[in-house]
């Protein structure tokens, strides 16, 4: 619909389609990520008894603003025995990567940018382009420390995406869909039918099931945490250890992309959460476009569930790295394969079970 609507005002295909794939950037993201660094700046605040900044526009509200024009003017300096081509390409893949992502990412019945049938597979693979361009910067900028950052980062990434790609399959064998605009659908309103309290299903089914996709929850939102180094598995930029990790070396506006990736990642798992587990733009209530028989404001119900949603998730995110210690390297790699890769195993089998039996 948004697409027809371009095509009409532009009147070229190619127009309406470029301006299409950069509305999610200027309208969602770049707002979420200011909005995202002051939140994360007033909830550590906050939790230590302080208030943050104050300076820049009321309680400090406009302080992100000025540090982004503050990263724009910066030089951008690049060292000379850097490799200068995959250095300045790094922050452009990873960035590219997490934008990417969004384009399956379904807001609400209409605000969605491509309606695949292939949407989870294809965020897997996407967002792999990240593990690419944090090796690429950590190698090129000829540091060791960014190196050991770097090689931390794919280790964990990759290590990682295993147990989310097990709860994703279990998903897959309860739904029958990998297509996230259907799965958001087939939830229904009403939290009763998310697929965290067993999904639109009744019965001894959903009894048995209900244990299950709440174990799964904790799986995937920890191991999606883990591939989006946040606290406690900030290994690849353990500032204690490794300056800053794979972006020590980057400064400006490719240090802003680095940073802005990083808001865009926390954003995007959360709504891959959400969606596979808690309804996806689905209200918890219901909707008043259907008591008071509007239907143009369901939609916009729906994205305000959706991004609720997700900023809870990314609330929790922040809330953790200001409450837990970080791993130790071995500790990280422990957790993931003695842990949660067994659990998610089991989780499967045993949904598997259920679903050919029950």
């Amino acid at each position: 619909m948004i697409y027809d609507w371009l095509f009409r005002l532009t009147g070229s295909e190619t127009a309406a389609a470029i301006i299409q794939s950069l509305l999610p950037l200027f309208l969602f993201i770049l707002p979420f990520a200011l909005f995202a660094v002051l939140l994360e700046r007033k909830v550590s605040a906050h939790m230590q008894d302080r208030l943050g900044p104050m300076r820049v526009g009321y309680h400090g509200i406009l302080q992100t603003v000025a540090d982004i024009i503050k990263l724009v003017q910066k030089e951008d300096i690049v060292a000379k025995d850097n490799d200068r081509l995959f250095f300045d390409l790094s922050p452009v893949i990873v960035f590219t990567g997490s934008y990417a992502a969004f384009a399956v990412i379904p807001f609400s019945g209409i605000f969605l940018g491509s309606n695949i049938d292939l949407g989870l597979i294809y965020i897997v693979a996407v967002t792999g382009l990240v593990v690419a361009g944090i090796l690429m910067g950590g190698w090129a900028s000829n540091n060791k420390y960014s190196l050991l950052g770097a090689m931390r980062a794919a280790a964990q990434i990759i290590s990682y995406e295993i147990p989310t790609l097990l709860i994703i399959l279990v998903v897959i064998m309860v739904s029958g869909t990998l297509n996230l605009y259907t799965l958001s659908e087939w939830q229904t309103s009403y939290f009763w039918n998310w697929l965290i309290l067993g999904g639109p299903v009744f019965g001894i089914e959903k009894l048995l099931f209900i244990p299950l996709m709440m174990m799964s929850a904790l799986i995937i939102f920890t191991s999606t945490l883990a591939e989006v180094n946040r606290t406690p598995f900030d290994i690849p930029e353990a500032e204690s250890e490794l300056v800053s990790g794979y972006h020590t070396e980057y400064s400006g506006m490719k240090f802003a992309m680095f940073f802005l990736a990083e808001y865009a990642n926390m954003f995007a798992v959360a709504a891959i959460v959400s969606a596979l587990f808690f309804g996806g733009f689905q209200s918890p209530f219901g909707y008043l476009g259907d008591l008071f028989n509007l239907p143009w404001l369901i939609p916009i119900e729906q994205f305000f569930w959706f991004t609720v949603k997700g900023i809870f998730f990314v609330f929790v995110q922040m809330w953790l790295r200001w409450t837990l210690p970080r791993f130790r390297v071995d500790q990280l790699m422990t957790f993931c394969w003695k842990y949660l890769i067994p659990f998610a195993f089991v989780i499967l089998i045993i949904v598997g079970l259920i679903t050919v039996l029950v």
